[in-house]
C-alpha cells in the first residue's frame, strides 16, 4: 500500500521560508516523477514542481521558479520542498504526489491524472 506522508506547514509572514517534507511507503522512489502541488479555496489544484525519478530533470511553475526549490532523496524515501520568500498568494494546501511515468516532468506537472498517489497535504499560510 503506498503512503505519502507530508509535514512542514505552517503559518508563516510573509517574506518568510518553509520546507516541506514527503515521506514516501509502498514505493520504489527512484521509480516515480514526484511532484508537489497546492490547491488555494475556490481554485484548481496546481503543479507547483516536480523532479524525475533520478532528481536529473525538474519542473517549476512561472509563481514559484527562483523562489522554491524541489529535491528528492531516493534511499530515504523523501521529497523536499524549500519555500523561500513566501507570498501571500502561497497560502495554499501543499500535497505531494507521486507518478510512475516517465517523461518530462514539466509535462507531467501539468496532469494531475497521470498522478495516482497523493498526500493528505499540508497547510501553507502566509500572512501579509
Amino acid at each position: 500500500q503506498v503512503q505519502l506522508v507530508e509535514s512542514g506547514g505552517d503559518l508563516v509572514q510573509a517574506g518568510g521560508s518553509l520546507n516541506l517534507s514527503c515521506t514516501a511507503s509502498g514505493l520504489t522512489l527512484g521509480h516515480n516523477t514526484m511532484g508537489w502541488f497546492r490547491q488555494a479555496p475556490g481554485k484548481e489544484r496546481e503543479g507547483v514542481a516536480c523532479i524525475s525519478g533520478n532528481g536529473g530533470s525538474v519542473y517549476y511553475s512561472d509563481s514559484v521558479t527562483g523562489r522554491f526549490t524541489i529535491s528528492r532523496d531516493n534511499a530515504k524515501k523523501t521529497l523536499s520542498l524549500q519555500m523561500n520568500n513566501l507570498k501571500p498568494e502561497d497560502t495554499a494546501m501543499y500535497y505531494c504526489a507521486a507518478s510512475p511515468l516517465y517523461g518530462d516532468p514539466t509535462s507531467l506537472c501539468g496532469l494531475t491524472v497521470d498522478f495516482p498517489y497523493w498526500g493528505q497535504g499540508t497547510q501553507v499560510s502566509v500572512s501579509s
